[in-house]
């Protein structure tokens, strides 16, 4: 198992059944991400260095217009992409087997967690995660303390409530809120 075939498989959506072999190279590729995450959280960097981090956690290079205020955590890291001019505020949880695209200007809320994995529903299958990717449009912001589950595409421009859990698609210029997340209302409604 390598990481093209990895991200081959939950690309397609397909299940990853506890011990099985692509399971166990997750689990391999979530140890480094921890390592990653602990030497990223455990002192003051630099916004260079914060940089320099992200890129060697996602295998991508980050653009120099990227921010990021610690503590962040991932438990994979390398099924993450990340646009341009894009902030992440502290304490952050990103759940990114499934695919995080966070998109050129956006603003990620305190606390934020995005989850793209599900487990089974049946006792006998709890064990299986089912991978959904999250997609992040233009622009968005995702307040403080706010949740997206996984398979959920957020329109450019739209705004995510503190505390929202969003569960389905979000339109674009939009605002949305509450739990779970419904549309407020447009952004150009004053």
């Amino acid at each position: 198992m390598n990481l093209s075939e990895f991200l081959a498989h939950v690309q397609q959506g397909k299940a990853i059944p506890a011990n099985s072999e692509i399971h166990t190279f997750m689990v391999s590729l979530s140890n480094e991400a921890m390592r990653i995450t602990s030497e990223l959280n455990s002192t003051y960097h630099e916004p260079h260095e914060i940089r320099m981090l992200l890129t060697k956690l996602t295998g991508k290079q980050i653009d120099e217009s990227f921010t990021m205020f610690p503590p962040f955590y991932t438990d994979f890291g390398k099924n993450l992409t990340v646009g341009k001019d894009v902030f992440i505020n502290s304490g952050c949880r990103f759940q990114d087997q499934g695919g995080i695209t966070l998109g050129d200007g956006a603003l990620i809320g305190h606390n934020a967690v995005l989850a793209t994995l599900n487990h089974g529903f049946m006792p006998e299958d709890r064990s299986t995660t089912y991978p959904a990717p999250i997609v992040i449009g233009k622009n968005v912001w995702i307040g403080a303390n706010a949740t997206v589950l996984p398979g959920v595409i957020i329109g450019d421009n739209a705004i995510i409530a503190a505390g929202a859990v969003v569960a389905k698609d979000v339109p674009e210029n939009t605002i949305v809120g509450g739990i779970p997340a419904k549309v407020l209302r447009m952004i150009d409604e004053k």
